[in-house]
């Protein structure tokens, strides 16, 4: 890994002086957050002298981990892709600085803002909230991926982020179908999963900018309200049911199975406020659909994420059991097509 995290307060210190015109820094604190299964995060305690940032600061360095799976970006793409966000107005820390040179801390970083809030997805679900609160939430959570659906290509800071050559479900389907092609043993269930998934995609007219990972977990909560929305790196060009479905599949609930929008709320207020923002409306059919795939892709993620600790890249029990997952995503696969199949069926 290069430098270790001891000797690293030097270099930042060297690299933030540069970027910000002080006179002085001084890192006083480093260290790793919790959370970052794919990345790893550190807190920084920074103290500048000089300059427009003189003062305290509490910001955030993220890095690359020991080893990576296949869909996240760069951190020089996660970067670009939060400068977007930001300066759309979304409620995403604001980037400060990116190092793409690996030779400086020993992995490529950037710095940002460190928001105040717990992302911890068990905590949130389990909080001692209200209704009220609670609706709030789900609400301020739809209004917040309704400003992320705005943005749209082109973006130049965002050349890299390729655009769906065909409808974007097919594109999911062939992507997740490599991903599983290239892990050692076979999943019939997802197969199939990844079938029906082609043989039902639905259309989009629009293409939009999706977070990709917008769920309970990747957002701040302080005192019951939403403070930021986090981790940026799975973000792509896609069709916004995408985001829509992921934040309400069943995957993503923690165990309060009974609040179907993230395991904190009721969908309604969830929805509502995503209308409100967008003035679009949505079809309950294409958000199933894509709770489907949403089911297959995790399902596939976990299993990559398995495969980096079998593989000796990155020994972890997280990494290990995160594997464990995948029999229970299947029999979500199956029922919530048999649940489709029956609507369907009714509806003939």
């Amino acid at each position: 890994m290069g430098v270790s995290v001891a000797d690293w307060r030097a270099a930042i210190a060297q690299f933030v002086a540069e970027h910000s015109a002080a006179s002085a820094v001084d890192i006083a604190d480093i260290h790793q957050l919790g959370g970052g299964a794919i990345q790893e995060n550190y807190g920084l305690d920074v103290r500048i002298r000089g300059g427009a940032f003189a003062g305290r600061h509490a910001w955030v360095l993220r890095s690359d981990a020991q080893s990576r799976v296949a869909a996240s970006h760069s951190r020089a793409q996660e970067f670009a892709l939060m400068q977007v966000a930001h300066d759309a107005g979304v409620l995403a820390p604001q980037p400060l600085w990116l190092c793409a040179d690996p030779g400086l801390i020993g992995r490529p970083f950037y710095l940002m803002q460190q928001l105040a809030g717990t992302a911890a997805a068990r905590d949130v679900v389990r909080g001692d909230w209200t209704d009220a609160q609670r609706n709030g939430l789900a609400r301020r959570l739809g209004q917040e991926l309704a400003r992320i659906h705005r943005i749209r290509p082109p973006q130049p800071l965002l050349s890299n982020l390729p655009e769906p050559g065909i409808a974007p479900a097919r594109s999911r389907v062939q992507q997740y179908r490599q991903w599983l092609d290239r892990l050692p043993d076979a999943h019939p269930v997802l197969e199939w999963g990844l079938r029906w998934l082609d043989g039902n995609a639905t259309e989009v007219d629009t293409v939009v900018l999706c977070h990709s990972d917008y769920r309970t977990g990747n957002y701040l909560v302080n005192n019951g309200e939403l403070s930021g929305i986090l981790d940026w790196e799975f973000a792509s060009w896609g069709d916004r049911y995408e985001d829509l479905a992921w934040f309400c599949a069943r995957c993503w609930r923690f165990g309060a199975w009974q609040f179907e929008a993230g395991g904190i709320a009721d969908r309604e207020p969830f929805y509502e406020g995503y209308v409100d923002e967008s003035g679009l409306q949505i079809d309950p059919e294409h958000v199933a659909y894509w709770e489907v795939m949403a089911a297959v892709r995790w399902s596939v993620i976990a299993l990559q994420q398995a495969q980096r600790h079998c593989s000796g890249e990155q020994v972890s029990l997280e990494l290990a059991l995160t594997g464990r997952i995948v029999p229970e995503m299947e029999l979500d696969i199956l029922q919530s097509i048999e649940r489709i199949a029956a609507r369907v069926q009714n509806c003939a």
